[in-house]
């Protein structure tokens, strides 16, 4: 499989991996520079020449999938009898320099309603490496035309049209799924508030609306809903930075999008799947949207 396959399949299965690459060869190698290995955790793509320059690369590489915190590495061989290696003599007679680049699982979003406000987060969060889910109960809200500022996005776009159960999405979503929701009815907020609730593999889970809107969900989520106040305290209330005030959608899309970045920044790589964080697991039986090299796909 080459290279980019194997890094798409990666993806694809949400696990994270590692991209090794030949660097520079300096006299005999097994391999010219540029030849590529991708390491998963159990599989392996593509050769970097084996021998004990391969396995010691995939070694390292299985080690960096399970860091919390893994950077790029250079890995340097001197191929010849006089060294002792962890996996036999590879006595070629030159030196090569291998590059080790962690390939983490993305993030994902999902957001629910995709309205003026809904949009133009879409738009920013598109320049983003991000798996991005938008839900809507309006057909009209995703067509092709109005989605066609996204057309460029780096994130993986997935749409998901719901004219009955929007929340019946949220078993469709990744785990460890950021979830904001601003849909255009505030019943259909409720209830996917109650049904993110319910969701415990969910990430972060967002509300747009006023405090006075708050009161009445939250009254709501503990009476009919039956939660407790520390289920209800996973939803965060109002979204976006507090001291941007402005209400027009782009506005309100900048400061929600910052927000949420900085909520990456602090969880860190607390869901990193190095840690084996839950939000990261893979449902038996998951499937997935068709990976693409960016743009809209259809869920």
């Amino acid at each position: 499989m080459a290279w980019v396959a194997a890094v798409a399949r990666l993806r694809a299965r949400r696990e994270s991996g590692v991209l090794v690459t030949v660097a520079t060869v300096r006299g005999h190698a097994p391999r010219a520079a540029g030849a590529k290995l991708v390491v998963g955790r159990s599989e392996t793509w593509g050769s970097i020449g084996g021998g004990n320059v391969e396995a010691v690369a995939i070694d390292r590489a299985r080690e960096m999938i399970g860091a919390s915190k893994p950077e790029p590495e250079l890995l340097d061989f001197a191929l010849n009898d006089k060294v002792t290696n962890r996996h036999g003599v590879q006595c070629c007679g030159g030196t090569v320099s291998v590059l080790l680049e962690p390939l983490p699982v993305v993030r994902a979003v999902a957001i629910f309603g995709v309205g003026h406000v809904g949009l133009e987060l879409a738009r920013i969060l598109a320049r983003q490496d991000l798996d991005l889910h938008l839900i809507d109960s309006r057909s009209d809200m995703l067509t092709k035309k109005r989605l066609d500022v996204l057309a460029d996005a780096v994130a993986q776009v997935h749409t998901h049209h719901t004219p009955l159960l929007p929340e019946e999405v949220f078993e469709e979503l990744p785990h460890g799924t950021h979830v904001l929701i601003m849909t255009h009815d505030h019943a259909e907020d409720a209830a996917l508030c109650d049904a993110a609730l319910r969701t415990t593999r969910l990430g972060s889970i967002g509300l747009i609306g006023s405090a006075a809107k708050w009161v009445r969900f939250r009254k709501r989520l503990a009476t009919e809903g039956g939660h407790d106040e520390a289920t209800i305290d996973r939803i965060k209330t109002p979204i976006g930075l507090a001291d941007i005030t402005g209400k027009e959608p782009a506005t309100i899309a900048v400061s929600v999008a910052a927000d949420l970045l900085r909520t990456f920044e602090t969880e860190g790589n607390l869901h990193h799947p190095g840690v084996a964080a839950p939000g990261f697991d893979v449902p038996p039986g998951q499937t997935f949207p068709q990976v693409t090299s960016g743009g809209v796909t259809p869920a």
